[in-house]
């Protein structure tokens, strides 16, 4: 069987390329690329001009790992693969997620296995793509999932082989690729027998709550207490740089030299100095603009006294210190040697506060500019503009340039002052992690946004500052410890921030307040909430992370019941029921069929349990029963709101066992509080006593309530 051929006038056929014939053809470079191009002849094809996206790498092709015999076939079938597209009727048949053109690196993947097929076919003794027959295909897939991939992955090998086929066919004189057998038959026979768990978005942990809370916090102190030191001396930094470079070489410069270095020299206290090489030398653009004088005259100096090593000493600027860490000023001056590193960590913790407070994805974040969050009129609600990128098309094309999201993203006040601090750093109108203005060392004109290996590093180095300054500081409490999962990458905040919706509605990572009225606005489903244009956004991330802690908590009700603890409460018996009915997710991959499984689960009002530790008690969730007013379709308490009476409340003897113990640590406090606080913390040691006489009375065994 072939894809049907038209007349020469088909506009879905391309002719044979020339050595000369551009990699990418103009018809696809938008107008506001400017990548550089390459030649069908050249060894190395750059796909920068099919790249739009801030913060995506610029990949190429390199031709020097195909067979050399096959090298100009599969060249002829990529070319038309960058630059055809196919045809509507074949797509039909293709199922819903077909489409015409790939993304340049899905573009490039599928290449790279045509150059492994081609390998294989050439260790064979095939030295021709059109010599390939069924007998191969079968040979080659079987070898090819022989280390048994996942289903999903398997489906993507098979797909990218039949492109070999089905482009070939768009070529005014095709190579002749045979169709693959799959085609014919269908691919379940040709799929690994075993189908471990796919891969999807967010496949890794979440962030350890040991780790995410003090990097959180380190990362929302460096924006509000550090931000404004750090600018300041930025900005006077430059102000050096400038003064440096444009003082003249005088007689009286010459002699202020003297009267700054000479006497510290003789007194033998530290000069100025800074690192470079691996020797510390002297600080020569730090003394030329503080005294006056040119650089070339501190390496005169440097010379006329033999100062081959000098003692280390700091570059203070002239710029008051007034941000504190512990009550405390965090400097006694800021070093001109330091500012570039904590511009860097200081757009790192920006990076931070947005990744997580916000809930987008790492490339919705390297895409913001700057004005992407105005101030609101009438004291509303911060909106960030943003734009996104995930499975973005134009009939059936991916845009690699993404498009504005219909519905933008709530903006709380961590995230303002971020995006604030962000918009300081660079121009009106550019990207907030503009990669030209992120290279504070060095400054290298590099276009886009920084890209996603700079940013996992620079929270690394970011966390190695931390530990070192709660070190100096004495706050080792503090400090950021190493992730029991592996590097904290840009993937691992988004999970996290679902995870701690979930599971930590009071605690300190969740931020409280915040965090309630993020859940809030999730589970509305509003036009201005947090979530992407469809359900596979954050709502999906969400939704998982809420169904697997209801369901452990079903199961940890289970288990304790059946060790012998009473229950309490006007909802028992149907959390008893909710116990019953709890599923067991296997896995914890959002993938679409999970993310629709915890949306179906967490829809069953009145049969879904919500551990609240704040409030020591199991929310047995149903609209209309709740005290904490949620909204009209949600799916979940507002456990920052649990109150008294309330009736989904359920109570386990351990829960009235922590309502006694915060008593009596409530009484220690108010035994040592003024009144009237004193009076007030011991009403809610009185009230958590009498929650727990009113279980003491009313709780039964599990088998008297069945």
């Amino acid at each position: 069987m072939r894809l049907p051929l038209a007349s020469d006038s088909d506009p879905y056929l391309l002719p044979i390329p020339t050595p000369d014939s551009p990699v990418v053809l103009p018809r696809w470079i938008s107008s506001r690329n400017a990548n550089p191009n390459g030649r069908y002849q050249e060894p190395v094809w750059p796909l920068g001009p099919l790249i739009d996206r801030p913060g995506a790498s610029l990949i190429k092709i390199h031709w020097r790992n195909c067979p050399d015999p096959m090298t100009g076939q599969i060249k002829q079938v990529t070319w038309i693969l960058l630059n055809g597209q196919l045809r509507p009727t074949y797509l039909q048949s293709r199922g819903i997620r077909a489409r015409s053109r790939g993304s340049a690196n899905e573009m490039r993947e599928t290449c790279y296995e045509w150059m492994r097929l081609g390998r294989w076919l050439y260790a064979a003794g095939v030295k021709d793509l059109h010599a390939g027959t069924d007998d191969h295909w079968v040979a080659y897939i079987t070898d090819r999932f022989r280390t048994n991939p996942t289903r999903h992955h398997a489906e993507e090998t098979l797909s990218r082989l039949t492109d070999l086929w089905a482009f070939d066919q768009l070529c005014t004189q095709p190579i002749g690729v045979t169709q693959p057998p799959w085609e014919r038959e269908g691919v379940d026979d040709y799929l690994p027998s075993s189908t471990p768990q796919d891969t999807g978005e967010n496949t890794t942990e979440p962030l350890d709550p040991t780790v995410v809370s003090p990097l959180l916090m380190w990362a929302i102190r460096m924006v509000d207490e550090l931000g404004d030191d750090i600018l300041a001396a930025w900005m006077d930094w430059h102000r050096m740089q400038q003064l440096a470079a444009t003082n003249p070489s005088s007689p009286a410069a010459l002699a202020a030299l003297d009267d700054y270095l000479l006497p510290r020299l003789a007194a033998g206290t530290g000069l100025p100095t800074t690192e470079w090489r691996g020797k510390t030398v002297l600080a020569a653009t730090f003394i030329a603009a503080t005294v006056g004088c040119s650089v070339n005259q501190v390496s005169g100096f440097r010379q006329r006294h033999e100062l081959s090593t000098v003692q280390p000493g700091p570059c203070p600027l002239p710029v008051p210190v007034t941000g504190r860490i512990n009550g405390k000023p965090w400097r006694e001056h800021l070093d001109f040697n330091e500012i570039p590193t904590l511009m860097r960590h200081l757009a790192t913790a920006a990076m931070i506060v947005c990744l997580y407070l916000t809930g987008m994805r790492p490339q919705e974040v390297q895409g913001l500019q700057s004005g992407c969050c105005p101030d609101p009129e009438d004291g509303d609600r911060h909106l960030i503009r943003s734009h996104h990128y995930k499975n973005v098309t134009d009939d059936d094309r991916n845009v690699s340039a993404g498009e504005e999201r219909d519905v933008p993203w709530v903006a709380i006040t961590p995230v303002v002052r971020a995006i604030r601090v962000l918009e300081r750093m660079v121009p009106e109108g550019e990207l907030l992690f503009s990669s030209a203005h992120h290279d504070f060392a060095r400054g290298r004109q590099r276009g886009g946004a920084l890209k996603n290996s700079s940013m996992n590093q620079r929270i690394e180095d970011f966390i190695a500052w931390i530990n070192r300054e709660t070190e100096s500081h004495g706050l080792q409490d503090q400090g950021v410890p190493q992730d029991p999962h592996g590097a904290i990458g840009l993937g691992r905040f988004r999970r996290t921030l679902a995870w701690h919706i979930a599971r930590r509605p009071g605690g300190l990572v969740a931020l409280a307040i915040q965090y309630g009225h993020m859940r809030t606005v999730l589970d509305a489903r509003t036009s201005s909430g947090y979530g992407s244009r469809s359900r596979r956004g954050i709502h999906s991330v969400l939704d998982v992370e809420t169904a697997l802690a209801a369901a452990d908590t079903a199961a940890r009700l289970r288990d304790r019941l059946a060790a012998g603890e009473k229950i309490s409460g006007p909802a028992a018996r149907r959390a008893l029921t909710a116990t019953v009915q709890a599923p067991r997710f296997e896995g914890r991959t959002v993938t679409q069929k999970f993310a629709k499984q915890a949306a179906d689960y967490l829809a069953r009002d009145g049969l879904v349990l919500f551990d609240n530790p704040d409030a020591s008690l199991i929310c047995v969730f149903k609209r209309d029963n709740a005290l904490c007013e949620p909204g009209p379709n949600a799916t979940a308490p507002n456990q920052f709101d649990c109150r008294p009476g309330c009736g989904n409340a359920v109570r386990l003897d351990s829960h009235t066992s922590e309502l006694l113990e915060d008593a009596g640590r409530i009484d220690q406090l108010a035994a040592h509080a003024p009144q009237p606080l004193a009076g007030r913390l011991r009403a809610t040691a009185e009230l958590h006593r009498t929650t727990a006489d009113t279980h003491h009375a009313t709780a039964q065994l599990v088998e008297d309530l069945s």
